[in-house]
């Protein structure tokens, strides 16, 4: 099946970050949320509450059984808009749980309602989960997603934190930047104090990617690794956006390569942007001779120095 949306269901997409995606859009109409995000790239819209049209859980199951086969990893709930607003959301995951085999089930949320605990509560049942987690600070927050005014971040923050501490599943926070709004060290300093506090599997640093609804604008490649470098090195920091990065392509000695990978974890594609030819051959090379090794995180490889230098420099 092509990867173009056909009604309820959309895909399957191949994404870098869960793997073959099958979507299931919970708003197919036209967009319901809670947000009116600057980035989104859906059109800007009122904020909701609720959802004003529904689909029902039987139509959805009759659109996703004949996409269930063994190439997809995950059956994907996202929507036109916030999923989590799809009223009959704790049926659908039952009704899915009952088809979907070894298939996980995966939740895109901008996390707000979170502070339902009927809501929190079904997002438990899920596999995987994607929460959204763009700034701490009430002033910021309310200028980049621009959220129905019945949301307190504060109350956001909270659940997020406390879902993290029972969820069994893979957890995954994401955070998009936003050029001169949540980019700054003080919020970068925030989102890091609350992170820590955070179980999850993988934290996910984005940037605006596509054409946003609002004049806005993203940050570079080299400005998220910088970004990612303000985090405290015990977290699971992963650069997403990569559609619009321009390579970096700088030489590193093999001290430099041990030294930026034990600071941070990269990938392939990372390094593939970080890197010059020249370095990219030295790193091949200490690859193969065990100087750098693989860790898998929330579905990734990463590479990292095999011997942890911070700890050869205290002792």
């Amino acid at each position: 099946m092509s990867a173009e949306k056909n009604n309820i269901i959309f895909g399957p997409i191949n994404s870098r970050r869960f793997g073959m995606s099958l979507g299931i859009d919970l708003s197919p109409s036209h967009k319901q949320c809670n947000f009116d995000c600057l980035y989104c790239e859906l059109a800007p819209s009122v904020t909701v509450k609720s959802q004003s049209k529904t689909i029902t859980v039987a139509s959805i199951i009759n659109e996703l059984k004949p996409h269930l086969n063994d190439t997809i990893d995950v059956i994907t709930l996202t929507a036109n808009g916030e999923p989590t607003l799809y009223p009959l959301l704790d049926e659908l995951i039952e009704q899915i749980d009952l088809i979907k085999k070894d298939t996980q089930t995966l939740i895109l949320t901008n996390s707000a309602t979170l502070v339902d605990d009927n809501i929190f509560n079904s997002l438990l049942k899920l596999d995987q989960v994607k929460l959204s987690l763009d700034a701490i600070s009430e002033d910021i927050f309310t200028k980049i997603d621009r959220p129905h005014k019945s949301i307190d971040i504060s109350q956001v923050v909270d659940k997020v934190i406390a879902f993290s501490e029972v969820y069994t599943g893979k957890l995954f926070i994401e955070i998009l930047f936003v050029y001169e709004l949540n980019d700054t060290k003080e919020e970068i300093q925030k989102l890091n104090e609350v992170l820590k506090h955070i179980k999850c599997h993988r934290v996910d640093l984005g940037t605006i990617d596509r054409p946003p609804a609002y004049p806005v604008s993203g940050i570079s490649y080299k400005e998220l690794h910088s970004i990612s470098l303000m985090f405290d090195k015990a977290l699971p920091i992963h650069i997403a956006s990569r559609t619009h990065a321009e390579p970096n392509n700088s030489s590193y000695t093999d001290e430099e390569i041990v030294n930026t990978l034990d600071k941070r974890p990269l990938t392939i594609d990372d390094i593939n942007l970080l890197f010059d030819k020249e370095t990219i051959s030295r790193f091949e090379r200490m690859l193969k001779d065990t100087t750098l090794s693989t860790k898998n995180v929330g579905n990734l490889v990463f590479y990292i120095p095999t011997t942890n230098i911070q700890r050869k420099r205290i002792k």
